[in-house]
C-alpha cells in the first residue's frame, strides 16, 4: 500500500518536473549559452536584473508565461547585454544550444516509469517557453510515461505560483494531498506543500530515487 501523503490519504499520482529532474543540470545549458555567444552567466544574471528594473519582472518569467515571444525576449537580452559588453551580441541558435547541453537523467526516468507501471497518475510539471517545445519533447519519452503535462508557457502561469498547481491537480481529477512532486527548486517545492502536496526536493538521483520510493513503498 502506497504510504499516506501529506494530508493523510496515499499517493495516487506523481507530478515531476522536466529540467534539472529528468535532465542533467540546468547550470550545463547556461555554460554551454556562455561557450556558444561568448556572454558569461554572470553578464546573462546582470542583463535580466536590468530587464527587470525597467519591466518589473525578469523578462525570463514573461517568456515562461507565453507573455512575450523568444524573439522578443532575445532582443530584450541584446538590448541589456549591449552596454554589458561593448557590443550587441546575436544570440544565434539559442534554444539549440540550451538544449544541446542537457541529456536525459536516465535514473529518473526509469523512477517514473516504475511509478507508471505501479499504477499512478503521472504527470509532467515544466517552466517551459512555446517555441522550445519541439526541442524538449525529442529529448524524452514524454508521452509513454506522462499522461498530462503542464507547461507554463502554454497556461499562463509558472512554478511557485499556486495557479499553476491548481491547474495540475484539475486536470488530473487527484486531490493535492495525495500528489507526490519531485522538483529540483526548494521555493517550488514549497509552494506545492503549502497546497498540500508531499514534495521531494531532487539534489541528485540516489538521494532522490530513496525518497520517492520511501514515500511510494
Amino acid at each position: 500500500m502506497a504510504e499516506a501523503g501529506a494530508g493523510g490519504a496515499a499517493i495516487e499520482a506523481v507530478v515531476c518536473d522536466f529540467g534539472g529532474v529528468l535532465t542533467t543540470p540546468l547550470m550545463g545549458s547556461f555554460l554551454a549559452l556562455q561557450d556558444a555567444h561568448g556572454v558569461s552567466v554572470e553578464d546573462f544574471g546582470e542583463a535580466m536584473r536590468a530587464a527587470a528594473e525597467e519591466g518589473g519582472e525578469i523578462p525570463l518569467f514573461k517568456l515562461e508565461r507565453g507573455e512575450i515571444t523568444e524573439p522578443e525576449f532575445l532582443e530584450i537580452l541584446r538590448d541589456k547585454l549591449e552596454p554589458l559588453l561593448g557590443h550587441r551580441p546575436e544570440l544565434h541558435r539559442f534554444r539549440e544550444a540550451f538544449f544541446e547541453a542537457l541529456d536525459p537523467n536516465e535514473p529518473m526516468i526509469e523512477l517514473m516509469r516504475e511509478c507508471r507501471r505501479g499504477g499512478r497518475r503521472m504527470a509532467m510539471l515544466t517552466n517551459n517557453v512555446q517555441e522550445w517545445e519541439p526541442l524538449w519533447r525529442t529529448m524524452l519519452p514524454v508521452d509513454e510515461i506522462f499522461e498530462l503535462v503542464i507547461d507554463s508557457g502554454w497556461v499562463g502561469y509558472r512554478k511557485p505560483e499556486k495557479q499553476i498547481y491548481e491547474i495540475t491537480v484539475e486536470r488530473l481529477g487527484v486531490p493535492a494531498t495525495a500528489c507526490l512532486f519531485v522538483d529540483d527548486l526548494e521555493v517550488n517545492c514549497e509552494a506545492a506543500r503549502d497546497l498540500g502536496f508531499t514534495a521531494v526536493q531532487y539534489r541528485n538521483p540516489e538521494q532522490a530515487v530513496a525518497e520517492v520510493r520511501k514515500i511510494l513503498e
